[in-house]
């Protein structure tokens, strides 16, 4: 696996590398939530893939002195956009997954596998019946890049 500095040059957007920097690898950041407003759809070939519709959900501030704003999650599905993008290099694969925080803070994501550079980076965000309250920039997942 590679170190966080080293991995940290094939990202793009970090928000905070000292604070995002992870014994195995960089903490993903959220940039922007979307809620799922109605059906996705997938065939086998791929020709009728459709992605589900969304709409942007715009953070709150608690105080109007604050810097970063909150999402009020009620139970449901999401897209979350990562600030982060992703350089792989040819041949690389690199695993994203929920930090043990997001599980309980209430949410969850599947662990998946990116290929190729992603830009923007993005995955469905899974929110339990008691809601769970997200703050912009906020670290929610974990990206190793496997060697």
């Amino acid at each position: 696996m590679r170190t966080a500095d080293a991995l940290a040059q094939q990202l793009d957007g970090l928000v905070h590398l000292d604070t995002q920097r992870a014994p195995t690898g960089v903490d993903l950041t959220v940039d922007t939530v979307f809620r799922t407003t109605g059906h996705g759809q997938l065939d086998f070939g791929g020709g009728e893939f459709q992605a589900a519709p969304r709409e942007r959900i715009e953070p709150v501030l608690d105080d109007p002195e604050d810097d970063y704003g909150w999402w009020g999650l009620e139970k449901g599905a999401y897209m979350i956009r990562y600030n982060e993008a992703l350089h792989l290099d040819g041949g690389e694969q690199a695993v994203v997954a929920p930090l043990e925080r997001t599980l309980l803070a209430g949410a969850h994501h599947g662990a998946f596998v990116v290929e190729d550079g992603r830009d923007p980076l993005e995955t469905l965000l899974v929110v339990s019946r008691m809601g769970c309250r997200l703050k912009e920039n906020g670290r929610v997942s974990r990206l190793v890049v496997l060697d």
